[in-house]
């Protein structure tokens, strides 16, 4: 078996893996990067979902370097595509006009500037990423990892690679049960928690959905339907037992407010959606709107499928034990995608959508990889609850709970989507908060950290942690992190235990550009994710 030595070990190359490797690498450290696809991005790229984002995400609530990557992609687009004037000259450009974030993008720009940030590191050798391999087994001695072991998926050529610290920043915390790490899974109870939110009775496979998104365009007089899938009469009569109650059959354009849980009627009109909130399912994830471009460029907007309609939540992703069973899920989620397009050609007389494969970089048209919300997630040092974070629990205040140990900042609604033990939507406004560092660093494991959704949160405080900038945000950390202790010959745990050196840590990546705290003077009428729409 072939054997690499590095000083860390990043599994996952999402937006934390990548971000992890940038800033481990900057701080003049060797890492190996291992990624299940061919593609490193994550959520933005293989998984094809525009940011989900606050309100005030041009300004303030990132990280320098989350904000420098959304720069760059913009900037791409003005140097590179026949965009108009107006589209041009706008500060913030939006190449889609989804009004679900101020930058929704095509998967293989936001590739293009990824890539071009960890590139140099790869060209002077201090970051080496294997494409295409998972994670199938893990050397631990007491509290400390050895060694992990990766498997080529094309080839099934086996290597061992050792390392000082190890990084879990897959999707669904894939290396925490390999490595025999305590982690805590689906929904814990009230007991537990003491949150409102949370179940009576734990239920460890009580997951989110997950969805495998799409992209289509749609060209009028043109029939791209595609062929019948295997499970369309399932998924055309299948009409989810949740509670409260669905609005009826799944394959509809009735669904349900995620707030107020009543019905809810969506629009999806092709090409003919405004830039405006709430416009309608097609401008939704928009990633490229005509209107940016030149007359005659594009023939038909394209727009990203991730929609109430696609989750799939009759199986735990996160819990699935094997490999084949893993995929067996991702599978049946495929189909469920597919039947909900053939659905709308077909029933909705959409025959002009056609399936973007160039956009997805997939031969089945697909998202290379499922969109996972929900992790296997560690016992930390400290557990973010909803009392530290739900405006109810918090009345009158700005923002929530404030940590001496903070080393990020986050703002999004508490938005769960229904769950694999029948629950329907779960959302709660949430106040914004900070990152604990106490919440990155495993109680029974010294060089271990996880980059990802994996984080010390329970299944009800993941629907505000979960999203791009804040998935990308922990990485970063984790990345100076790793360095900070291999230079000063400390453990996270011993960084976090002594206040100085933790406040020393916190100087160190503020100066980095990572907020740690919210600006007293937010303006808090603003910030609706949504109010960048125009």
């Amino acid at each position: 078996m072939q054997q690499l030595e590095t000083d860390i070990l990043i599994v996952g190359g999402g937006l934390g893996g990548v971000a992890c490797a940038i800033a481990a690498a900057g701080a003049g450290r060797r890492v190996i990067v291992v990624e299940e696809t061919k593609w490193i991005g994550g959520q933005l790229t293989s998984q094809m979902t525009p940011p989900d984002e606050h309100g005030w995400i041009e300004h303030v609530g990132a990280t320098r370097s989350y904000r420098e990557m959304r720069e760059r992609v913009r900037d791409f687009y003005r140097k590179n595509y026949p965009l108009t004037e107006i589209a041009k000259s706008d500060p913030f450009l939006n190449p889609g006009n989804g009004w679900v974030s101020p930058l929704c993008a095509e998967p293989k720009i936001f590739l293009k500037i990824i890539t071009s940030m960890i590139e140099p590191f790869v060209s002077e050798g201090r970051i080496h990423i294997i494409h295409s391999a998972v994670a199938i087994g893990v050397k631990r001695d007491g509290r400390e990892l050895e060694e992990v072991s990766v498997r080529q998926l094309a080839s099934g050529e086996e290597l061992s690679i050792k390392a000082k610290y190890f990084v879990d920043a897959t999707e669904t915390g894939d290396l925490l049960p390999l490595a025999n790490v305590e982690f805590v899974s689906g929904a814990e109870s009230q007991a537990e928690t003491g949150e409102r939110s949370a179940k009576a009775v734990k239920e460890s496979s009580n997951s989110q959905a997950f969805s495998v998104c799409f992209a289509v365009s749609h060209h009028l007089g043109k029939d791209f339907t595609v062929d019948e899938p295997a499970d369309f009469g399932f998924w055309r009569d299948f009409i989810p037992t949740l509670n409260p109650p669905w609005s009826g059959r799944l394959l509809s354009l009735t669904g349900i407010n995620p707030r107020t849980l009543e019905p809810v009627t969506y629009s999806f009109n092709p090409n003919a959606e405004p830039y405006k909130a709430f416009a309608g399912l097609w401008s939704y994830r928009r990633i490229l709107h005509t209107d940016n471009f030149e007359q005659d460029f594009l023939d038909s907007d394209v727009t990203v499928i991730n929609v109430p309609q696609i989750d799939y939540f009759l199986e735990d992703l996160a819990g699935a034990e094997t490999r084949e069973q893993r995929d067996s899920i991702i599978e049946k989620a495929k189909g469920l995608s597919l039947s909900f397009l053939y659905f709308l050609q077909t029933e909705c007389g959409l025959t002009g959508l056609k399936l973007r494969g160039d956009i997805s970089g997939t031969s089945d048209g697909l998202a290379m990889a499922p969109y996972v919300r929900e992790s296997r997630r560690i016992k930390a040092e400290y557990t973010i609850t909803e009392g530290d974070v739900a405006a109810d629990e918090r009345p009158g205040e700005k923002f929530g709970a404030r940590y001496s140990d903070s080393i990020g900042v986050g703002s999004y609604r508490i938005d769960l989507h229904p769950s694999v033990g029948h629950d329907n939507y779960i959302d709660v406004e949430a106040l914004p908060f900070q990152i604990p560092l106490g919440a990155l660093i495993p109680r029974d494991v010294d060089n271990l950290l996880p980059a990802c959704k994996n984080i010390g949160t329970t299944h009800i405080t993941n629907g505000c942690y979960r999203l791009h900038p804040v998935e990308w945000n922990i990485g970063e950390v984790v990345g100076y992190l790793a360095a900070f202790c291999l230079e000063r010959g400390v453990r996270p745990r011993e960084v976090r235990s002594d206040q100085a050196r933790c406040d020393e840590f916190i100087k160190h990546i503020s100066k980095a550009g990572v907020e740690t705290e919210w600006p007293e003077d937010l303006d808090l009428a603003g910030g609706d994710p949504h109010r960048h729409a125009k």
